[in-house]
């Protein structure tokens, strides 16, 4: 009995262990052996458990390990912070409605970190009735009902997401967000770093991608 407990240990551990491979590309591609991101962590939420439950919440194992690196960087760096993940992509990827993209487990939608009207960071409020967050127009002041998007840590996170990807040998390949709100962006602390080192849509994509930003990780794929 013990030794069939050993072989079964033995192997689930090499599943476990096993890293993902992605093909193609963002817009034409697949996954093998995708990784589920966490519901939740001390500084960090998913947009949704029932997107969650359809599997819309899996990338390549080394984004996960980037994001999850990021999340806890940010704990020490910017403690007041709070962040959400959204859309990622299914465990095998391909064909990912109704996004053009996240198909090989490199693509990564974050909603834009925000402050109340007392100026606490919280979490932007997702749900079936707003199309969990995607449904939700800021203006041109980044406002929106009672919240405005908090550009300093939303910097602060794309950075953490650089500087993580680097040190594991891989790069981020861009960020689209709206164009007209980017100038925020660059206003920051971080501006200098963001000018420096990250790739910023300079077109408005299909959809604004206002509520949310996306990131294209750099990782090589067959």
């Amino acid at each position: 009995m013990k030794k069939i407990l050993f072989i079964l240990y033995f192997f689930t551990s090499l599943a476990v262990a096993e890293e993902s491979t992605c093909y193609g590309t963002t817009s034409n591609g697949r996954l093998e052996n995708g990784v589920q991101l966490p519901t939740s962590g001390v500084n960090f939420e998913g947009y949704s458990i029932v997107a969650r439950l359809a599997g819309r919440t899996y990338v390549h194992s080394q984004v996960s390990k980037i994001i999850l690196a990021a999340y806890k960087n940010l704990e020490s760096t910017n403690p007041e912070k709070v962040f959400k993940y959204a859309e990622t992509g299914f465990e095998k990827g391909g064909q990912f409605k109704p996004h053009k993209t996240h198909r090989n487990g490199l693509s990564v939608d974050f909603m834009v970190p925000v402050l109340d009207k007392s100026g606490k960071s919280v979490h932007l409020p997702t749900n079936p009735v707003n199309k969990f967050g995607y449904d939700i127009e800021f203006d041109n002041y980044g406002a929106y009902e009672e919240f405005t998007i908090d550009y300093e840590a939303m910097a602060a996170h794309i950075v953490a997401l650089h500087k993580e990807s680097v040190n594991r040998g891989f790069d981020l390949w861009r960020v689209i967000f709206d164009p007209k709100l980017q100038p925020n962006l660059l206003k920051t602390k971080y501006g200098e770093y963001l000018s420096k080192n990250i790739q910023f849509s300079k077109k408005r994509s299909w959809v604004r991608h206002d509520e949310h930003y996306h990131v294209d990780f750099k990782i090589p794929c067959e």
